[in-house]
């Protein structure tokens, strides 16, 4: 690697801007982009301005213009072959349901799908020509596109002149952060997928229950003694038949925040941020003083996760018992009066798995510090059910403070050393992506509620939670 960099310091600024431009506008512009190492040549742009071979702000508006460039023949070459795709052999395998879906699918993601695209490896290389093939306008693309572009180009290049000699230590972090993003943007996707299946199964034992019924060994029991399990269920009554799906659904949400925990906590683990956390710990170690430690601690203290479980039962009951939302199914009591329950899952789970990530005890592992799972997940709990129904200045005004007090209490507990960088981000994303799972359920249910007519009044009752 010394010996490369020292060969392009010897070449001409100009040969090597047309040399960067075309690698950078080529990982999108061609198919075959998807092997080309864009994000290694903006680092190596980013070094070359540190040794003073190029000028920093010509080298960044340089990548700029040639990844728009790049971006738009991608999105011209979707425009104009999207159709011949769609009429051809292939496209008629894939369905005209599946292309409309794929359709609603970009159109709901729309200008954030393509700015997020920027930061994954290979999602980059496709997105525009998917946006181009969908008939996305121009105008819309070019916006969010810029921003991606921008925020990228600008990221990876002044990460390369950032780094300095260090640029083949951030090259290889840069690599192993871009696979975790891509890894985390699936697990969020199946986060969604699995609010969406509860959202139309709001009893979930109920509905495995059925699938399996269909298997040959159920079939043969319940043919076999099909009278001696329906004596068993008359005698059972619904109220224990409810305790025991109540009971049993807990046991699904409990091994589904374990996945979910895991999948992050990988994520997170090999994405290089742990290698941070030194860096930033003694960064809010030198700024430390005996008073501001005090008042931190005390706030800290004062909103535990316990704390925000309980104004979380609380504020589910009083909405609960305003509106009456409720029926008898679980996905009905863990969005209504029994929103706190899912907290209580999600604590046990993060305490669980925080020892086995060896942490210390009572703080629920370095990568698993519970506190801030837990926080995390009741403040979203709370913006959510507050903002259910509500206008929209009052729902933009309880996401901010829930958005405020996730960070500031993250930044508390990082002040005073009671968790790390890596185990903060962890436990954030897990506390938010398991509020999403319930958001995505609900919005599924109501929308299914709504398209059936039979059930028109209990959404009117709905709408005002």
């Amino acid at each position: 690697m010394h010996d490369l960099l020292t060969s392009l310091q010897g070449l001409p600024p100009l040969l090597i801007y047309v040399i960067a431009a075309i690698v950078v506008a080529g990982e999108t512009a061609v198919i075959f982009g998807l092997l080309v190492p864009g994000e290694a040549t903006l680092l190596l742009i980013g070094f070359l301005a540190y040794a003073g071979t190029l000028r920093l702000v010509p080298a960044l508006l340089v990548m700029i213009l040639a990844a728009v460039i790049g971006d738009t023949l991608a999105y011209r070459a979707g425009r104009r072959h999207g159709p011949r795709l769609r009429a051809g052999r292939l496209g008629a395998r894939v369905g005209h349901e599946r292309w409309s879906r794929a359709d609603a699918m970009l159109g709901r993601l729309g200008g954030r799908g393509v700015l997020t695209a920027r930061w994954v490896a290979f999602a980059r290389t496709l997105v525009p020509r998917l946006a181009g093939a969908a008939g996305m306008p121009y105008r819309r693309f070019a916006p969010w596109n810029l921003a991606g572009v921008v925020t990228w180009v600008g990221g990876s290049v002044l990460a390369g002149n950032l780094a300095g000699e260090s640029y083949e230590t951030v090259s290889r972090l840069l690599g192993r952060a871009t696979g975790a993003v891509l890894v985390l943007v699936a697990a969020l996707v199946a986060v969604v997928l699995a609010g969406r299946w509860l959202g139309r199964n709001p009893d979930p034992v109920r509905a495995l229950a059925s699938r399996a019924a269909g298997l040959r060994p159920v079939r043969w029991l319940s043919g076999r003694y099909g009278v001696l399990f329906f004596l068993l269920a008359m005698h059972v009554g619904p109220a224990w038949t409810l305790l025991i799906n109540l009971v049993a659904g807990l046991l699904l949400l409990f091994v589904a925040g374990f996945a979910i925990a895991w999948v992050l906590g990988a994520v997170v683990r090999h994405s290089g941020l742990a290698v941070l956390d030194g860096a930033i710990a003694d960064w809010f170690a030198d700024r430390r003083t005996p008073g501001a430690v005090d008042v931190t601690l005390a706030v800290v203290s004062a909103l535990r996760g316990s704390s925000l479980i309980v104004l979380v039962a609380v504020v589910a009951a009083v909405l609960a018992w305003r509106n009456r939302p409720w029926r008898a199914d679980l996905l009905s009591v863990v969005g209504t009066v029994g929103a706190f329950v899912p907290l209580v899952v999600l604590a046990v789970v993060v305490d669980l798995a925080g020892p086995a990530a060896g942490g210390p005890d009572g703080r629920g592992g370095a990568l698993f510090p519970t506190q801030n799972a837990v926080v995390a997940a009741s403040l979203c709990t709370l913006a959510w059910l507050s903002s259910r129904g509500a206008r929209w200045p009052v729902a933009v005004a309880a996401w901010t403070a829930a958005a405020a007090g996730v960070v500031g209490i993250v930044g508390a507990r990082l002040y005073l050393g009671l968790s790390t960088a890596s185990g903060s981000a962890t436990t954030v994303l897990l506390g938010v992506a398991w509020t999403a799972l319930f958001m995505v359920a609900w919005a599924t249910r109501d929308k299914a509620v709504g398209d059936d007519p039979a059930e028109s009044a209990p959404v009117a009752l709905r709408a005002d939670v």
